[in-house]
């Protein structure tokens, strides 16, 4: 499923935007502002992808300008949400201080849902990972409900791992929900186990070995 070509800014940065989940920016490049300046007076839309200067061929995913805070000295605040993905048909030439692509958006192909199996598989090492990642970082475990649609999951799953850039980029290009949960269930009990040993170490220390550790964690991995 397939959009046709339209015009879209970029923003290249090190870090990979999955649909449907938020991103805080600070923006403080004047070409930058420019580009958060002309999007706040466009449909507030701008394109986040791989560094450092997209080709053709390259995936992203739009960013939906949600709010916004300018400082005192000028630099921004902003929070995006995940929109579509995009492909990077060409880079335009125009007179702007950033880049300016057309791009063509595209969904998950259709029927390559995961089975009930793999999204209930899926879904526990995601709650074993959310849990160990609210130890670790010493805020409220998230009990919010997943999505029921498997690709949005997924993105949700992939959204939250602590794993390297090249790895999310894959997951992000994936166009099978069913590959995508696949490569999730493949991934995870390793990037659990090191979350869950890094809470231990932190929880002991909190509480200077008095108890407070959590073998359950990374039982069964």
């Amino acid at each position: 499923l397939s959009s046709m070509p339209s015009r879209l800014p970029l923003f290249p940065l090190k870090v990979v935007l999955f649909p449907g989940t938020p991103l805080p920016l600070r923006i403080f490049e004047p070409r930058y502002r420019q580009l958060l300046a002309d999007c706040l007076q466009g449909d507030q839309r701008f394109g986040i992808t791989p560094m450092p200067r997209p080709g053709p061929g390259a995936v992203g995913c739009v960013a939906h300008i949600r709010a916004t805070h300018q400082l005192p000295d000028g630099r921004y605040n902003i929070v995006v949400l995940g929109e579509q993905r995009f492909t990077v048909l060409a880079l335009l030439d125009t007179n702007a201080p950033y880049l300016i692509a057309s791009v063509e958006r595209f969904e998950d192909l259709p029927g390559t849902e995961p089975s009930p199996t793999e999204r209930a598989e899926l879904e526990h090492l995601a709650n074993r990972y959310r849990e160990a990642m609210a130890l670790l970082t010493d805020t409220p475990s998230d009990r919010a409900a997943w999505d029921e649609d498997p690709a949005a999951f997924s993105f949700q799953v992939a959204a939250l791992l602590e794993a390297p850039l090249e790895v999310k980029e894959q997951l992000l290009a994936q166009r099978s929900t069913r590959e995508r949960t696949r490569a999730l269930i493949a991934l995870m009990p390793g990037l659990l186990r090191n979350v869950a040993e890094r809470a231990q170490v932190h929880v002991r220390a909190r509480s200077n070995g008095a108890g407070g550790s959590h073998p359950d964690i990374v039982s069964g991995l």
